[in-house]
């Protein structure tokens, strides 16, 4: 692999700083999914706030990542890393959870939470075999 063992290391801080926000933002999304599960069986507006509220801080703390996985990326050019992750649950979805309260929409809005869910969960378990694969090459 051509890297060297200062770029090694910066990534290794990258992921240190990753990681944990990683972490943060599946817990995020695991409230947004709970509230999104209490909004199907008969939630509100008030249960619609508290889940918008989780998905903020989980796509503020999801452009923390991208960016952070951009730095990664420069930092292991040869390393395949994905630096385009973004939530699956903006624009018309969150529209149509207020607006168009009910079953089918609130069904909609939580299979977008679960599909945020599972790609950060994805995300995780790739940063954890990158932070691996690093390990293994300090001497």
């Amino acid at each position: 692999m051509g890297t060297d063992l200062k770029e090694i290391n910066d990534a290794r801080a990258i992921l240190h700083e990753l990681l944990p926000l990683v972490d943060q933002a599946e817990d995020k999304f695991k409230n947004a999914r709970n509230w999104g599960v209490v909004d199907l069986l008969g939630g509100g507006l008030i249960t619609d706030l508290i889940k918008h509220s989780q998905l903020g801080s989980a796509s503020r703390i999801t452009d923390r990542i991208s960016y952070l996985l951009r730095d990664l990326q420069r930092e292991l050019k040869d390393i395949e890393i994905p630096t385009d992750y973004h939530m699956n649950t903006g624009g018309f979805a969150t529209f149509a959870d207020f607006v168009f309260d009910g079953v089918l929409a609130d069904a909609w809005m939580e299979s977008k939470i679960v599909s945020s869910l599972d790609q950060i969960r994805l995300l995780k378990q790739r940063l954890l075999l990158l932070q691996d694969r690093l390990n293994a090459m300090i001497p």
